[in-house]
């Protein structure tokens, strides 16, 4: 695949095919979602947008105060409002919160939105655990914690993507690179 770089950034050179109007990103915790959205983006020429950070926009708080103030539910019903307004907007890539797939309204939005491009970013537990500990300032669950989420949420991943990408040994990237492939497939 070939990418015109322009002072350092892709110049949107890249394409997908014409059935697909926005790339939504899912996976868990660490498998790279905001990084490779970033960058796919910048490869298609197209938006890019952060799910958690567009219901901190909409919200004025942060999505930590928004647990501890209003709960889990309020903010599931936040996400689920910014999920369906972003899926009306065309060349956009979005990056989904790991547990937004958790939600049935979020699922159901993504099923059965037209063109809309859903993408699995996968890895192994320890590999998505390892790069979370690399992160830091970002709130982390404990390992029995994240154990249990991860297989809760793995099958709602694997049902709502009709794509998959394994990230496990990829560099951000070639990550974006397989994302278009899978797209183009």
């Amino acid at each position: 695949m070939e990418i015109t770089k322009t002072g350092g950034r892709a110049s949107g050179q890249v394409s997908l095919p014409a059935t697909v109007d926005r790339v939504v990103l899912t996976g868990f915790m660490g498998s790279g979602k905001t990084t490779t959205g970033k960058l796919l983006a910048e490869l298609l020429g197209w938006e890019f947008r952060d799910l958690d950070r567009e219901i901190e926009r909409r919200d004025g708080r942060t999505v930590p105060q928004i647990f501890a103030e209003s709960g889990e539910e309020a903010f599931r019903r936040l996400e689920a409002g910014a999920l369906a307004s972003l899926c009306g907007r065309r060349r956009v890539v979005i990056a989904l919160g790991g547990g937004a797939i958790e939600e049935l309204r979020s699922r159901l939005l993504l099923e059965q939105t037209p063109r809309t491009a859903v993408v699995y970013l996968q890895a192994p537990l320890e590999t998505l655990l390892e790069r979370c500990a690399k992160d830091e300032g970002t709130a982390r669950p404990l390992l029995g914690e994240a154990e249990a989420r991860f297989k809760r949420r793995h099958p709602l991943y694997e049902r709502v993507a009709r794509h998959k990408v394994t990230t496990t040994e990829l560099a951000a990237e070639a990550v974006a690179e397989a994302v278009v492939a899978a797209l183009r497939g």
